[in-house]
């Protein structure tokens, strides 16, 4: 089961045009305060997030909690934002380059802290795309313990070695909004010298994207909200119970054959449902689309009807699920 968003590609074509059609250069308002964004950006990773030992997990705990937090970062990332790597074709257009979709949330409490920072940064206007290209250099993580990661990025050994051999991120800034709208992650020429790690051979992929360990607890931790939600939120229980019966309801219509990391359906927009932290963030959109029946597609790319039974099911339990989350989200304003 595919699932298509409308808005997705509308945040990335949107185009700032003048009468005669010519893109319009921001003014020198929103040039200085996209600078000054990006500047608070940088001295807030590299205070939150600051360089460490790629294998210290106190690190990644404090990382994670304080962008998780009511962060500088985290209010600057649009509510849909894009993630992942540049594309291997040159020149390509970002309208064009396969990226993953995820809510702010998820990006700043799964994604971003797999990054330590060290305080510089550099700011441009690219005008083909209409945004401020702001890069900060970073380093990845790469030597945690396997369960610490949001997926096993090591199911596809390329996106490993980009992971690791990355010295930054890049963020596309919507001059207007001041809001970010695309992350990249990638590696650049004249970085800080301190941004290189020795490669590690990462564990085998046995095709799970989420498993148990030797002592018999749920992997990754991420997925299980941790960096989403507080320790001590009341439905952290719930909220697995609850999508247990909705990844069933998934797999009998077939989503999990389109919502994982490999993609095998090689979407431009990718959404990821395949662990309860993902699906929490696309509840909301996925429940839309299975109500006016924009999911799932055939093998050709067009729209056809669940049966009555999965979709009664997918409705029912996404409901509950979706309820769920909405109450977490709503202990966590509270408290």
């Amino acid at each position: 089961m595919r699932l298509l968003l409308a808005g997705a590609n509308a945040v990335l074509v949107m185009c700032i045009v003048t009468a005669s059609g010519a893109q319009s250069m921001p003014g020198a308002e929103d040039k200085r305060r996209v600078e000054r964004l990006v500047a608070t950006l940088a001295q807030e990773a590299a205070t939150l997030c600051p360089l460490a030992d790629p294998a210290d997990q106190n690190a990644l705990d404090r990382c994670r909690a304080t962008l998780f937090k009511d962060s500088y970062f985290k209010r600057s990332l649009a509510r849909i934002v894009l993630w992942g790597r540049p594309s291997p074709t040159p020149n390509a257009r970002l309208r064009d380059t396969p990226l993953t979709q995820f809510g702010a949330e998820v990006l700043s409490g799964l994604y971003l802290p797999m990054f330590m920072f060290n305080g510089r940064y550099r700011v441009d206007y690219e005008p083909t795309e209409a945004r401020y290209r702001a890069r900060l250099e970073g380093l990845f993580r790469n030597n945690l313990m396997p369960g610490q990661y949001p997926y096993p990025f090591w199911h596809d050994a390329k996106k490993w070695r980009d992971y690791e051999r990355a010295n930054g991120i890049t963020l596309w800034i919507d001059p207007h909004t001041s809001k970010i709208v695309v992350g990249q992650f990638s590696r650049q020429e004249r970085a800080d010298p301190r941004l290189n790690t020795p490669s590690r051979i990462p564990p085998a992929f046995d095709g799970k994207w989420m498993w148990v360990d030797d002592n018999g607890a749920p992997q990754p931790k991420p997925a299980l909200f941790i960096g989403l939600f507080s320790h001590d939120n009341p439905y952290l229980e719930r909220l697995q119970t609850t999508y247990k019966d909705l990844a069933l309801a998934m797999r009998n219509g077939t989503c999990n054959s389109c919502h994982v990391p490999d993609n095998p359906e090689k979407m431009k927009r990718l959404v990821l449902l395949q662990t309860p932290a993902h699906a929490a963030a696309e509840i909301k959109r996925l429940m839309a689309a299975v109500r006016e029946n924009r999911m799932p597609l055939d093998d050709i790319g067009i729209e056809k009807e669940l049966d009555a039974e999965t979709k009664a099911s997918l409705l029912k339990f996404g409901a509950a699920f979706e309820s769920t989350v909405n109450a977490a989200y709503a202990w966590e304003r509270g408290n």
